[in-house]
């Protein structure tokens, strides 16, 4: 055993040699990445495990795959996977350790085990799967009935994407006319679950715009697909208002994306032929039910003239027969109903009769009485001539043409006029 104190890069040694000869294998180990890039060819790596029961962390640690070994394990990896290697993908690796006096200790990676990580991929699909049918939200989308005219489209796709661009050109060049409004996200890389579940949550803010939503990716590596197989973003799709449809441009199994919209094709152009042959079909639906409809009315104006026709020659008889019914009629009705008006006006003229006389009696007498009161007026005018008054000795005086009855209502100054049997006389009041 060494005594004394030991210089840093003395103790490193020290471990470097113990390394050396106590771990002088490689090992196959299993972990979660939680960190990985890339630099000048060679790939980091941060190892992690966690507690099955907590998720805690209770391991970590640092590897590298120096660019000899990268460029031969990267293809073959992702070749078998149809994925690059991400934070939270769980791998195989086999691995040596190596200690550095002045970089430390890391495990070195020499071979990456595809098979597991493919069996840990199918798990976690399945995991997703069944936590998405225990929710009851996997086949919503599923449910939902696509728009007869689906013409207001939505779009999520990067866009500078050469699917989009291949889209909107196979829209224009179709027969109808499509409403396209682009939702820029993210479709490759960490940020795809978090870059289209943003997009969608735009698209919710004004759904009542939209016929559909379309999900579309062109242009990028087959081997980053893993966005497209997470839990956030098939909730957010299983349980989206509108339909959508996917088109991710990727010949391997479908994703859980694909498996919760409504619709899944292979393409952005297949997306588009989609859209096209709906409308189409819609189209040849309208133009089928117009050819019944002119069928069905050509049917019935043929029925509606043939009908027409025979009537034309039953009706003359018809008429002829209800004529001579009438006519029989009107005679009876006439010959009552003049028997009827003769016994009425019988009556109505003794009635008038009877009433003409009882008018003359009352009228003479009414005349008689009017009489006598108006001999009694007359007789009541004549005492009350204001000329017998004066003649008695009375006079009247006026002031301003209306007769004066109190003192009261004249005043010194005012001229007053007395009327007498004979003449008149002006006085001054004083």
């Amino acid at each position: 055993m060494m005594t004394g104190t030991l210089t840093l890069y003395e103790l490193n040694n020290l471990v470097r040699e113990v390394i050396e000869s106590e771990l002088s294998h490689e090992y196959w180990v299993e972990a979660e990445l939680s960190e990985v890039r890339e630099s000048r060819g060679h790939c980091y790596m941060e190892l992690i495990e966690k507690d099955k029961s907590s998720n805690t962390p209770i391991a970590r640690a640092s590897a590298k795959c120096w660019r000899s070994s990268w460029l031969m394990i990267q293809p073959h990896f992702e070749r078998v996977t149809q994925q690059r290697l991400h934070a939270g993908m769980k791998v195989r690796l086999k691995v040596y350790a190596q200690f550095h006096e002045a970089y430390g200790f890391s495990w070195i990676v020499t071979d990456i085990d595809p098979n597991y990580t493919l069996g840990d991929m199918a798990r976690r699909r399945q995991e997703i799967i069944a936590q998405l049918k225990q929710e009851g939200v996997f086949d919503l989308q599923h449910e939902l009935s696509f728009p007869l005219f689906c013409q207001r489209i939505a779009v999520i796709s990067s866009q500078t994407a050469a699917g989009y661009g291949d889209f909107c050109n196979q829209l224009n060049d179709s027969p109808f006319t499509f409403q396209v409004q682009l939702f820029p996200a993210t479709m490759q890389g960490e940020q795809v679950e978090k870059s289209i579940v943003a997009a969608l949550n735009r698209i919710y803010e004004q759904a009542d715009d939209f016929d559909a939503v379309v999900i579309i990716r062109g242009g990028g590596a087959t081997s980053d697909m893993s966005g497209f197989d997470t839990l956030t973003l098939a909730e957010n799709v299983a349980q989206f208002p509108l339909p959508i449809i996917t088109g991710i441009g990727h010949d391997r199994d479908e994703s859980i994306l694909d498996m919760v919209s409504h619709t899944r094709v292979k393409t952005p152009t297949a997306a588009a032929a989609f859209l096209i042959d709906q409308l189409q079909a819609v189209m040849e639906r309208i133009e089928t039910a117009e050819q019944r409809i002119t069928h069905q009315a050509q049917v019935q104006l043929s029925l509606l003239h043939s009908q027409l026709s025979i009537l034309s020659e039953r009706i003359p008889t018809l008429f002829s027969l209800v004529r001579t019914r009438h006519e029989a009629r009107i005679n009876q009705l006439s010959t009552r109903l003049s028997a009827q008006l003769s016994a009425r006006l019988g009556r109505e003229q003794h009635q008038l009769e009877k009433l003409g006389a009882q008018l003359s009696a009352l009228t003479e007498r009414r005349l008689l009485t009017e009489r006598h009161r108006l001999e009694m007026l007359e007789q009541r005018v004549a005492s009350l001539d204001p000329q017998l008054l004066l003649k008695r000795g009375y006079s009247i005086t006026l002031y301003k043409g209306k007769a004066v009855r109190n003192t009261t209502e004249l005043k010194t100054g005012d001229k007053i006029e007395t009327r007498l049997s004979e003449g008149t006389i002006k006085s001054i009041v004083t």
